[in-house]
């Protein structure tokens, strides 16, 4: 081997050792970001990947709120990975719990069909650990690249979810930095690298919306029925706080969320009175909180080009 490819060769075997990837530089991320996709012209198919911040209720939700024509399918588990949905040998805890219900569908062949128009990646909570552990970037590429293989007009989605409430860092403190050192620094800038996605990751920043709303709401009286982050969360059976699991008021935030990204259409004014995947009604917003969760999901998705929605949509 001559001496200049033995040096090659031993430098990347060097780097692969210090676990170097390819990282697109801020500039070239954000340039990605620079022209914002159509709006859709019909219903969209949705197809979720995730775990319980996805749960089965939120995606009812948005199905709702889309109207009808709107159709979604799921693969979910219990803190699944990205990694753990594309590789066969990694189990995904609470895979037969999770997905027993009608609008279940194996992941990889939901992608390799071509039926769904959008394509919502969301990856285990905490997010450090999954870059850190579960190389979320190499499966955002994975994932990405394979849908586009298969429909190479397939809108992708990557869901910022959040952290602990009670997260020793701080929980507004995370989610104003995580957006850009993890979401974006991290698992977009180097999914990316390589050029070869078929297009752009966009983002569902439902972190961010969380962080405008709590702000809002603790920064004054709030609203009926939420003035406190705590009103957005679950509680455990034991009537203790759960520190990540949103109620069907969190839900409902979030569905709006993904309504204003993937329609790319003002939330202000649609109905808050849904229903959960079983039928049931949920716990509905006040009129006063559900205008204040539509007002802040639109404000928030339209300030970031991440979400490929215009700064000027209405």
């Amino acid at each position: 081997m001559p001496l200049h490819r033995a040096a090659q060769w031993f430098l990347l075997l060097a780097l692969s050792a210090c676990g170097f990837q390819k990282s697109l530089p801020p500039a070239e991320l954000q340039q990605l970001y620079a022209a914002p996709l159509t709006p859709p012209d019909k219903p969209l198919w949705v197809f979720h990947i995730g775990h319980s911040l996805v749960n089965r209720d939120m995606p009812m939700m948005l199905e709702q709120l889309a109207g009808e024509g709107h159709e979604h399918r799921s693969q979910l588990g219990w803190g699944a990975t990205l990694q753990s949905h594309w590789e066969p040998g990694v189990p995904i805890n609470g895979f037969e719990h999770e997905n027993a219900h009608a609008r279940y569908q194996d992941a990889l062949q939901a992608v390799r069909s071509g039926n769904f128009d959008v394509l919502v990646l969301t990856e285990m909570a905490e997010i450090r650990g999954a870059i850190k552990w579960f190389d979320s970037p190499k499966y955002l590429r994975r994932w990405a690249r394979e849908a586009r293989t298969h429909r190479p007009n397939i809108r992708v989605y990557l869901y910022e979810t959040w952290h602990q409430l009670d997260d020793k860092e701080g929980w507004l403190e995370r989610l104003d930095k995580d957006l850009g050192r993890y979401w974006q620094g991290e698992i977009l800038a180097k999914g990316l690298a390589h050029g070869d996605t078929g297009g752009p990751v966009h983002v569902i920043p439902a972190g961010q919306v969380l962080a405008r709303l709590v702000r809002a709401i603790e920064g004054s009286q709030g609203v009926p029925g939420l003035q406190r982050r705590e009103d957005l969360f679950a509680l455990n059976p034991d009537g203790t706080q759960d520190q990540i699991h949103l109620n069907d008021l969190g839900n409902y935030l979030v569905a709006l969320t993904h309504y204003a990204v993937l329609y790319h259409r003002s939330p202000v004014g649609l109905p808050h009175e849904l229903l959960k995947a079983d039928g049931t009604p949920a716990v509905a917003p006040s009129p006063e909180a559900a205008r204040l969760m539509q007002k802040t999901v639109w404000e928030v998705v339209r300030s970031l080009p991440q979400t490929g929605v215009s700064a000027s949509a209405s």
